[in-house]
């Protein structure tokens, strides 16, 4: 099922004292058309409401409705003026609706947000999903590479980075949850001769098993445990950062928000007794878009998962997740 762009969602005040423009996201906001052309980059939400794959991996539900709670703490942030590769380009900013769940059919929605996602970039437009279960990562990766090929594009060299607790490598047993999507993108690339590309940072060591850590060897992942991503390891994660993107062709940059400490997004499926600091994520972002820039490594796609506002404190994980967000796409 899918539901439009409903522009109730983005509500926030507008500054009308000021004697020069002080927009903000839901002044700027538009419903995405299908036709539009040559977006240069400009962001489109769209939404995947779905926590089917959390029950799956016995998580705790209530991720469906991250994808309005996120529209909402978005609504009010100042909108700055969008940069790619340096130059300013524009000031639109894009809802392309919310693909739902429905009936436990995890797969069918997976299924409609990868073609939806695959019209947004083949549209030159930066997809920005708003999750929603990390299931949404194999409906995303697969929309993205869809939109790619069909661009004759390169595919082999795409890089696929998640900051997370968990390295969501799971064997799917009957069926994939919320934490196979990176082990389907792996055995899919390989299933065409490539490498996986796959790196992991925050990784939480308890809550990942042996076998988990022996796949990411076998298939050269690169991942950074939690205890490594704190400030004082920022230096080190650039240079292993620009060593993981030195050779890629583009980027798709996902974010768990239970990689975050639980006192700063207590709203997750699954909150980190440690977890990373906020400005720690924030940086690295930071890092990720002026290297993406230097490299001229497209970044091709972000997506937030595991917003559960049914355990949020005050908003306060939306918030974040929202600040997150405008990092990647300013």
């Amino acid at each position: 099922m899918y539901t439009p762009f409903q522009s109730e969602l983005w509500q926030g005040r507008t500054d009308t004292e000021e004697d020069r423009p002080a927009p903000r996201w839901h002044e700027v906001v538009k419903a995405f058309d299908e036709d539009l052309k040559g977006l240069q980059q400009a962001p489109v939400v769209l939404g995947f409401s779905c926590d089917e794959g959390v029950r799956r991996n016995k998580g705790r539900t209530g991720a469906a409705d991250g994808p309005d709670a996120l529209r909402k703490a978005l609504a009010g942030l100042s909108w700055q003026p969008i940069t790619y590769l340096g130059a300013e380009l524009h000031d639109h900013l894009y809802d392309a609706g919310t693909v739902n769940c429905v009936a436990e059919d995890m797969e069918a929605a997976q299924l409609e947000y990868a073609h939806r996602l695959a019209h947004i970039v083949q549209r030159g437009g930066l997809p920005i999903g708003l999750g929603g279960g990390h299931e949404i990562a194999w409906a995303s990766y697969s929309g993205l590479e869809a939109a790619l090929r069909q661009q004759g594009k390169d595919v082999a060299n795409l890089a696929v980075l998640n900051i997370d607790a968990h390295l969501d490598l799971r064997k799917p047993a009957e069926q994939g949850s919320s934490g196979t999507p990176f082990r389907q993108i792996a055995e899919h690339r390989e299933s065409h001769g490539w490498e996986v590309n796959y790196g992991c940072l925050g990784v939480n060591p308890s809550a990942n098993t042996r076998a988990l850590f022996d796949f990411a060897a076998d298939k050269d992942v690169y991942w950074r445990a939690d205890l490594d991503c704190t400030e004082l390891d920022l230096p080190a994660i650039d240079l292993a950062l620009r060593d993981f993107l030195s050779d890629k062709s583009g980027l798709y940059l996902t974010i768990c928000l239970d990689a975050i400490s639980a006192p700063f997004a207590p709203g997750v499926s699954a909150p980190s007794a440690l977890g990373l600091s906020p400005n720690v994520v924030l940086r690295i972002i930071h890092q990720l878009r002026q290297m993406c820039d230097e490299l001229s490594v497209p970044l091709y796609l972000v997506d937030v998962a595991e917003m559960n506002p049914r355990f949020d404190i005050d908003g306060r994980t939306a918030k974040l997740a929202a600040r997150l967000i405008q990092a990647c796409v300013e």
